[in-house]
């Protein structure tokens, strides 16, 4: 046994690479490449790693770096010195390779000796030597691009529970320096990765926009990562950038647009919970434009689609859809069917979703989504003519930070003080403090000062 009661492993495992030796350590226990990702994050307290990245280490697509290795290590109980020496051997027989590569083509002539020779198949090896050598100038490894994907991965988990103003400021020194990596030179396999880091930071970005309501901004982060996400060859990334695309045409008032954008997405095959997002869009866009019969279809697509969930989300935060969002989703779509069977239903989506928002992990307890819902149950209550309810289920979102409120809970806001206005209420004391609040709020929350001095383009 070696420190801390790990095993130090011999059988000539000493000349071994390390994605020959993760093969070996997970099939002698009989284990997955899931269930190796499953110990992994039940030990690092994060859901980020996946089978599928497991299978990149064993084909050394990927080299793990040495913060992953220390909780491979425990995964496996063996000493991380074990898998430092794997790592080792791996580069040393990668280095090789390239070196010998670059050895078999013939050196670059001396410019005096080039109209001498004058043989075109050794120009045209010179112009091989030549990108052989621009290939091993690369400004990126293994563990920059991990570490870019681990940051992506906090800031996305972060951006839904804390203020705006402490993510959008790193999102966007992230995304210019992602810009600057694939403006160099890598290995392929990495600019593959950088792209897919520069597409999350640009969708990242492009929901800054949206939650300030700068959408002409937040269209254009969007379409710079879709050609990212295009890049990279990731079809789950696709069909999330449409759901961002939706989402922009729902908040500039462009319903059809939106749900087609919705519908486009949904063409894409990709797993985790984007498939039951992009419904949740449709059915919500639908509802708008009056089409009734459509929206409760797409409701039942995004129901079915969440029962037939294969796979986890890649990253969790703004880029997964958990089945509280869905429930809110699903309560602002059945307010706008209408009906009072519809209405009673959209309540009880809105209380299922505080309900699971307020039971889950502090950084998942989306703040945004929280108001959404109060304010759907506000206006439940409203339709059932019930201004106590309403007042009652308000409270949570005028009691909270203007600070706090996107563009879009500012929209919901104001939408709701003009239903108030309506001739039903016939100046009732109640509706008319409640208009002055929710109006006193609205204002506040569009202040110069509850936005950035200067907005990312």
């Amino acid at each position: 046994m070696g420190a801390r009661g790990h095993v130090f492993l011999g059988d000539g495992m000493g000349d071994t690479g390390i994605g020959a030796l993760l093969v070996r350590l997970r099939t002698a226990r009989g284990w997955s490449q899931q269930r190796v990702a499953d110990k992994y994050n039940a030990l690092e307290g994060r859901s980020a790693k996946t089978g599928k990245e497991i299978g990149r280490y064993e084909r050394e697509a990927r080299v793990p770096v040495p913060y992953t290795r220390k909780y491979l290590a425990q995964v496996f109980s063996v000493d991380v010195a074990v898998l430092d020496q794997a790592v080792a051997v791996s580069k040393g027989q990668r280095d090789a390779v390239e070196a010998a590569e670059v050895e078999i083509v013939p050196p670059v002539l001396p410019p005096e000796d080039t109209h001498v020779r004058g043989d075109p198949l050794s120009e045209d090896a010179v112009r091989s030597a030549d990108f052989a050598r621009f290939i091993a100038q690369r400004n990126a490894d293994e563990f920059v691009v991990e570490q870019l994907e681990a940051d992506v991965g906090r800031l996305a988990r972060t951006y839904v529970s804390h203020p705006l103003m402490e993510q959008y400021v790193e999102i966007r020194r992230l995304r210019d320096g992602v810009f600057e990596l694939l403006r160099g030179r890598q290995h392929p396999r990495q600019t593959a990765d950088l792209y897919l880091s520069a597409s999350r930071l640009c969708g990242l970005s492009a929901h800054v926009c949206l939650d300030l309501g700068a959408y002409d901004s937040a269209a254009t982060h969007a379409r710079t990562a879709r050609a990212c996400a295009e890049a990279a060859g990731h079809e789950g990334m696709l069909a999330w950038v449409r759901a961002v695309e939706s989402l922009i045409a729902y908040w500039r008032g462009q319903y059809e647009q939106a749900a087609r954008l919705a519908q486009a997405g949904r063409r894409h095959r990709a797993s985790g919970s984007i498939g039951a997002r992009l419904a949740s869009l449709e059915a919500r866009a639908l509802a708008i434009v009056g089409d009734s019969a459509g929206a409760l279809a797409a409701l039942s697509d995004a129901e079915r689609s969440r029962e037939a969930i294969s796979g986890r989300d890649e990253v969790l935060g703004v880029f997964d859809f958990p089945a509280a969002k869905q429930f809110a989703y699903a309560g602002t779509t059945l307010l706008a069917v209408g009906g009072q069977e519809h209405v009673h239903r959209a309540i009880d989506s809105a209380e299922t979703a505080i309900r699971l928002y307020r039971s889950a992990d502090g950084d998942d307890q989306s703040v945004g989504d929280l108001f959404a819902a109060h304010l759907d149950l506000a206006s439940g209550h409203l339709l059932l003519g019930d201004l106590d309810g309403t007042e009652e289920m308000l409270g949570f979102v005028l009691q909270s930070s203007p600070e706090r409120m996107s563009a879009s809970i500012v929209r919901r806001l104001t939408v709701l003080r003009r239903e108030l206005e309506g001739p039903q209420y016939g100046g009732a004391a109640q509706a008319v403090h409640l208009r002055e609040r929710l109006q006193h709020t609205a204002v506040r929350a569009s202040l110069p000062a509850a936005h950035p001095p200067e907005l990312p383009t």
